[in-house]
């Protein structure tokens, strides 16, 4: 095996289906070597048990996984719940108690590979935004952080809700905030407006992931859940992920992005800051779909 690329996951599997689906790409991704994952937002320990029960169906069983941070900084919570949990035996779920470790770990990782590690986030930023917080000198001392957020140019579905804001920035504007003013070295944000290109209705889910192995397989359990509720999967955070190893699925622009959390109607929105020269921030303002579905899953076909 060749060189490999450090990756901390982020994560809020249990509720949109694509967090699982992402997972099962970075077990599956011969590049990547997966140094832990950490859940957030509403029952994280549940999230963790799923995470686990991935990562044993991926048979990685070792990759350490930590519960995170359940409530935003100063939001109201937008999703208590983790449905997706169902799928689990009541075993399987108790193997997380309900005590948080995830920032903790995130910080000692960090710390212990200055300048290596790439870290991927792809729910609401409440651990990445106490973590910057907690300690300023964090953020430069990542490689690349990969965000699954935003909505940036085009007019998508989420984009005309009432609040106009992507739902990960949505759920916690204030960590949003943090996040996208640290001086990270390297930051990509892939927003709605170009993750809602790579769709697949749920029959063609069933056939892929049927023939991909034990990392799909398992994620399909957890995507009858989900098609109670839609008929389809879009690969938002699959995307994203895929991005750390294939950077040519998307093309990108710099912009200097800040996040609203001053007006209750449009908190967590993204907008370009027009007033500065400099653009720190890199987004995603297109996508090859084609392309990213033949990596995705040639990455994770059966060996």
């Amino acid at each position: 095996m060749g060189m490999t690329i450090p990756v901390l996951f982020d994560t809020d599997i249990g509720s949109d289906i694509d967090d699982a689906v992402a997972l099962a790409y970075l077990l599956a991704q011969p590049e990547c070597d997966l140094l832990g994952v950490t859940t957030v937002s509403g029952e994280p320990h549940k999230r963790a048990a799923l995470a686990r029960a991935l990562c044993r169906a991926g048979k990685q069983p070792d990759i350490p996984v930590h519960v995170g941070l359940e409530a935003p900084l100063l939001a109201v919570p937008l999703q208590p719940h983790a449905p997706q949990a169902e799928a689990l035996s009541t075993d399987a779920l108790a193997e997380f108690g309900t005590r948080p470790t995830a920032v903790d770990f995130l910080r000692e990782t960090i710390r212990a590979r200055p300048g290596e590690i790439t870290l991927l986030a792809t729910g609401p930023l409440t651990n990445i935004g106490v973590l910057f917080a907690l300690d300023p000198e964090i953020p430069a001392l990542l490689k690349h952080l990969v965000l699954m957020g935003g909505v940036f140019y085009g007019r998508s579905i989420a984009h005309t809700q009432a609040t106009g804001a992507e739902w990960n920035m949505r759920c916690d504007p204030e960590a949003a905030a943090l996040v996208f003013n640290a001086p990270v070295p390297r930051l990509l944000a892939v927003g709605l407006d170009v993750t809602e290109q790579c769709v697949l209705p749920s029959e063609e889910v069933r056939e892929k992931f049927s023939a991909a192995g034990p990392p799909l397989e398992f994620v399909l359990k957890l995507a009858e859940v989900w098609f109670r509720e839609t008929g389809k999967i879009t690969f938002h955070d699959p995307l994203a992920a895929t991005l750390i190893f294939q950077p040519g699925l998307c093309r990108t622009e710099r912009q200097h992005i800040q996040v609203d959390t001053g007006r209750a109607r449009t908190e967590g929105q993204t907008f370009f800051h027009s007033d500065t020269a400099e653009k720190p921030h890199e987004i995603a303002v297109s996508v090859d779909a084609p392309a990213f579905f033949a990596h995705y899953f040639g990455a994770t076909r059966l060996r």
